[in-house]
């Protein structure tokens, strides 16, 4: 039977990420991730590496998805939605409905970049 543990390391392989990385990324101190399954896991952690992840802490808990429970209706909404948050910058700067279309997403995700190159004066004038 899989544990937390090993789910986390399959998220992490799936998504490129090493799990040190996502420590760092989540403020965990290092190590935290390697020690869970020999202490108990703290909630609010578990928390924020299902939701970094996009699953329910139900599966890092027992490997089993309530699908009532995920955040985005479609995968590929899912999908581009993780791809935001994962940019530092990004992450902050909207929040979008569980049924978005996964193309106004995306429509979304753009504008936000080209905002932030305008701002940076880091745009191409066609000239």
């Amino acid at each position: 039977m899989e544990t937390m543990k090993e789910r986390i390391k399959s998220l992490c392989k799936e998504h490129g990420i090493s799990m040190n990385k996502l420590e760092e990324t989540l403020g965990f101190g290092k190590g935290y991730i390697s020690k869970l399954g020999n202490t108990t896991p703290n909630t609010a952690k578990i928390k924020l590496i299902a939701d970094y992840f996009n699953v329910s802490v139900d599966y890092l808990m027992t490997g089993e998805e309530n699908e009532s429970e995920k955040y985005y209706l479609n995968e590929e909404t899912a999908k581009v939605a993780q791809e935001i948050f994962e940019n530092k910058e990004l992450r902050t700067l909207f929040d979008v409905q569980k049924d978005m279309d996964p193309d106004d997403l995306r429509a979304l995700h753009n504008m936000a970049l080209a905002l932030k190159r305008k701002e940076r004066g880091d745009f191409d004038t066609g000239c």
